[in-house]
């Protein structure tokens, strides 16, 4: 018997709490994002955690639904504390996001580099290249990343992002 899955995403008081995980694969200059069928914006492949996952544990699950290959979970690279307004709700999001890598796969040429189906929506994968102004064309959230990309810190980032007061 499989106990009932309850994914860490609920509405307090008009407001909406969301614990993710991402995914950062980065090879040779790119990294990869993905886009929802019916979204504007791309994101780190990655998802929602459900109660009683370890987050890594979290990570590897999302990636084997939403890609389908076999991935490597690194380290964790940075965890973000995000505020923003998305379809009209407030968010307040805790993001960990893990270094991973798809063994034997990188940018090939191909855009989308690979389609998949996951919770009836079809999702598109990008290589993107890191420096010049691609992944703020592909409009990648958080808005943070693109910089964060191109100045990886040595360390573990602890970044809070409010996008409330712009």
């Amino acid at each position: 018997m499989q106990a009932d899955r309850h994914v860490l995403s609920f509405p307090i008081s008009g407001q909406r709490f969301n614990y993710r995980v991402a995914a950062i694969i980065i090879v040779d200059g790119h990294v990869l994002v993905s886009r929802e069928d019916d979204d504007d914006y791309t994101m780190l492949p990655g998802g929602r955690v459900e109660m009683g996952e370890p987050s890594a544990l979290s990570l590897a699950r999302e990636l084997a639904e939403e890609i389908g290959l076999p991935a490597d979970v690194g380290r964790m690279l940075a965890t973000s504390e995000s505020f923003y307004r998305r379809e009209g709700e407030d968010f307040h999001e805790l993001g960990f996001f893990y270094q991973a890598g798809l063994p034997g796969q990188g940018p090939n040429g191909n855009s989308p580099w690979l389609v998949r189906q996951d919770e009836g929506h079809d999702l598109y994968f990008y290589w993107v290249p890191i420096e010049g102004g691609a992944l703020e064309e592909m409009n990648l959230l958080p808005r943070w990343l693109p910089r964060f990309f191109r100045n990886l810190p040595a360390t573990h980032a602890h970044i809070i992002h409010d996008e409330r007061q712009a």
